[in-house]
């Protein structure tokens, strides 16, 4: 297996594309799986359509899905910041894509997504991890 850690400062958005950092890393790897980490108990990834408004769908229903108000037990941080750590719950800190001559299988309109809700750190770590096939 071959893994390696990439380093991103997402600053305040909700929602960063992370398709070409896995594109570059499966790259002359031939055929396989990759496997995306977040190792972060604040964040996930997701396959979406990207530059048509769904980042920003995204956002609005993680808004009214998980308000970003006082009513988490888990309290510290900002306000709101019991969310944060819910978030993983419903969108997962990994993925696995097939990959073909070096090159994840996404469709068409499917790109990947870092999203953390958490406004308190801005620097995150992805994990890609390649396992031939």
């Amino acid at each position: 297996m071959d893994s390696d850690v990439v380093q991103l400062h997402n600053g305040t958005r909700l929602v960063t594309d992370i398709t070409d950092l896995i594109i570059q890393f499966c790259r002359k790897r031939g055929d396989g799986l990759c496997h995306v980490f977040v190792p972060h108990a604040t964040a996930g990834v997701a396959l979406i359509e990207t530059g048509s408004g769904s980042e920003f769908d995204l956002e609005d229903a993680i808004d009214r899905l998980l308000p970003r108000d006082g009513s988490y037990r888990h309290r510290h941080g900002s306000r709101g910041h019991g969310r944060d750590h819910v978030l993983p719950a419903f969108v997962s800190p990994s993925l696995t894509l097939p990959v073909l001559d070096g090159r994840p299988t996404l469709g068409t309109w499917q790109s990947v997504v870092l999203v953390d809700t958490n406004a308190d750190n801005s620097d995150r770590n992805v994990r890609l991890s390649f396992i031939r096939g």
